[in-house]
């Protein structure tokens, strides 16, 4: 017990120091736990402690991290990133394959060992790729949604490999101890032939579709009403770690098959509780992780062969970064988003750890070579943060070097920025700009903004949650923010940032739906407005003229209807809790029951009231044309 308690404070003190300081030095969080792991390594090793055992331990996190990305990606998105994903995915795995072989014979290995070399380092680094794209808000970008395409594809590519590796194993190998490698574990396929291996592969997989579409609902249903959530908290951890296991029962990637159920649960009212549930355990185990990448360096090994090792992790780096530029150009990336792809994916990753390790049990890898391999795969990884670090630096710096000098030119005469030129944004940047005031608009779509320009349309390139580009188009003595961005998540991301850190700077949110409202309402932002109320009312308006309603009552009518919503909204938001599901939250649902019937009734009177109204006068209760103001409130959701 003793060693355990002190193994996890060791480890524990060494990240909650380094990643601090490196978060404050730019470094990135990734990096802090790679100094921490190499910082304590010398510790480590006088207490014996086994790292590698660690690492496999740790490795979880990367399984938890692709659940929590299946929960934001519903099957059609999936299906819609197929080209991508087969394209850009398979071809980097295909180029990288093919192009590291060829050095590694060029070396003077035979074939097989190449050919298991070129699968082992072709693959990236989920973790470091994912977690750094989600910390500086770029995953859902060009770059990003290409760099996860490619990601996902190796993590399903493991499968096959995991099958050829094996059919590569050399004799000589074998008859030097390779045997010695394997261990005994348990197996639902051990002893089966091709076809009954492949019927229990596919019945683990519809296990997973079936049960995640099916039993989770009445099954958490059923957690639900302890009302205890630690229990959630560890029935969320039970689905996670029982879907893993299977998958390994089978030969498949745990982490394949979390990703398939966190799809499956995409459109589950579990999915933002899974969310929260998983996600501290999820942080917790990528950071042990990178810690242990870093203590597990053998710097014995790279003293005795420092040249090699980093004149391969070079070649490494550079055959993969090349083979990057090349496909990502062939799918319409340019500029910065495609060296973002190239540099981000450039490193080898934590599975070639694991194919490494079967190569070697399977007498495929002699292991001096897999001695070496580990250091130069251990050593891309810890050189990623600093690609990341030369792009924001540099290659990003200089593509947006205009943006900067315009920001600056700006700051006395714009006060108004707008994030995103989409369907919101552009319709408000089209109408202020008629009335003579010039926004800063920003937008990180490079080819909406490549159409735009075609009309004379200029925007500035970039992510708007930026800290850093936010000062730059001069946020700090703006008057208006205008938030029109599409997802939900990085909209809430920068209204959180602007009310915390410009306390002065009226806000004005784009909300994708009516819980998304007290989401933002909760994070202090007073004027609101849904995307798709005001379209919605207007066509009920003109449904009820397409029935022979004179326009003038199909206004009023209208006016009513928004008038009650919004009164409705506020009788309803002090039940909301943006961290339950309004589905499952019952004293929400008691109250929308409740407001809603008081609501119908006086909304009906009303409308009889404007249809029974004579032509040319107005009942003296109707709603005004003008909306409705209070004048000791200025806040605003519509």
């Amino acid at each position: 017990m003793t060693d355990i308690l002190l193994l996890a404070f060791v480890f524990l003190i060494a990240g909650v120091i380094a990643v601090p300081i490196a978060t404050r030095l730019g470094l990135g969080s990734v990096l802090g736990y790679l100094i921490a792991g190499i910082a304590i390594s010398p510790l480590l090793s006088l207490l014996g402690v086994d790292v590698v055992s660690v690492q496999h331990f740790a490795e979880f996190g990367v399984v938890m991290m692709l659940f929590l990305v299946g929960l934001e990606l519903e099957p059609k998105v999936l299906w819609q990133m197929r080209a991508r994903l087969l394209g850009l995915g398979g071809g980097q795995v295909g180029i990288s394959t093919l192009a590291l072989m060829g050095v590694a014979m060029a070396l003077g290995q035979p074939w097989t060992i190449a050919l298991a070399i070129g699968l082992t380092l072709a693959l990236s680094s989920t973790a470091i790729v994912l977690q750094t794209l989600n910390e500086k808000g770029l995953l859902k970008s060009d770059a990003g949604q290409a760099s996860f395409s490619v990601l996902l594809f190796q993590d399903i590519a493991v499968i096959p490999m995991l099958a050829l590796i094996p059919l590569l194993a050399l004799p000589e190998l074998a008859a030097q101890g390779g045997d010695d490698a394997h261990h005994a574990q348990m197996s639902l396929v051990a002893g089966l032939n091709g076809w009954q291996t492949a019927l229990v592969t596919f019945a683990a997989i519809a296990t997973v579709v079936v049960g995640g579409t099916y039993l989770t609902r009445p099954v958490f249903h059923f957690i639900a009403l302890a009302q205890l959530r630690e229990l959630f908290t560890a029935a969320a951890l039970m689905l996670v770690v029982g879907i893993a296991l299977l998958m390994s029962l089978v030969g498949l990637s745990p982490a394949l098959g979390t990703f398939l159920a966190g799809v499956v649960l995409a459109n589950s009212e579990y999915r933002h509780e899974l969310e929260s549930d998983i996600d501290p355990f999820r942080g917790l185990l990528l950071g042990l992780f990178f810690m242990t990448v870093g203590a597990g360096i053998n710097f014995g090994l790279l003293s005795d062969s420092l040249l090699l090792t980093l004149g391969l992790t070079a070649a490494l780096l550079a055959i993969k970064a090349l083979t990057l530029l090349l496909i990502g150009r062939f799918f319409g990336l340019r500029g910065a988003p495609l060296w973002l792809l190239a540099l981000g994916l450039a490193q080898a990753g934590e599975f070639g750890f694991v194919l490494l390790s079967f190569s070697l049990a399977n007498a495929v890898i002699p292991a001096a070579v897999a001695d070496q391999l580990s250091l130069v795969i251990a050593l891309s990884m810890l050189l990623t943060p600093l690609l990341f670090i030369f792009y924001d630096r540099v290659i990003a710096h200089r593509a947006c070097t205009g943006q900067e000098r315009d920001a600056d030119a700006i700051e006395e005469s714009r006060k108004i920025i707008i994030a995103g030129r989409g369907r919101v944004g552009g319709i408000i940047d089209r109408m202020l700009t008629a009335a003579g005031h010039q926004p800063t608009v920003i937008d990180y779509s490079s080819a909406q903004l490549a159409n735009l320009r075609k009309f004379g349309v200029h925007a500035y390139f970039g992510d708007a949650t930026r800290p850093d580009l936010l000062h730059a188009a001069g946020i700090a003595e703006a008057r208006l923010l205008i938030v029109a961005l599409d997802d939900k998540e990085q909209i809430n991301k920068l209204v959180r940032y602007a009310i915390k850190t410009y306390p002065k700077l009226h806000v004005l949110a784009r909300a994708v739906d009516r819980e998304h409202v007290y989401h933002l309402w909760a994070a202090g932002c007073r004027d609101i407005v849904r995307e798709t109320y005001d379209s919605s009312v207007r066509m009920g308006r003109s449904a009820f003229e397409a029935l022979g309603m004179p326009s003038a009552k199909a206004m009023r009518v209208a006016k009513a209807f928004d008038q009650m919503d919004r009164e409705a909204m506020r009788a309803v938001a002090d039940a909301y809790d943006i961290h339950i599901p309004a589905v499952e939250n019952p004293t929400y649902i008691e109250r929308v029951k409740e407001v809603a019937g008081e609501w119908r009734e006086r909304l009906a009177r009303d409308i009889e009231a404007i249809l029974n109204e004579p032509e040319g006068q107005r009942p003296t209760n109707c709603v005004d044309d003008q909306l409705p103001t209070e004048a000791d409130d200025t806040s605003r959701v519509r």
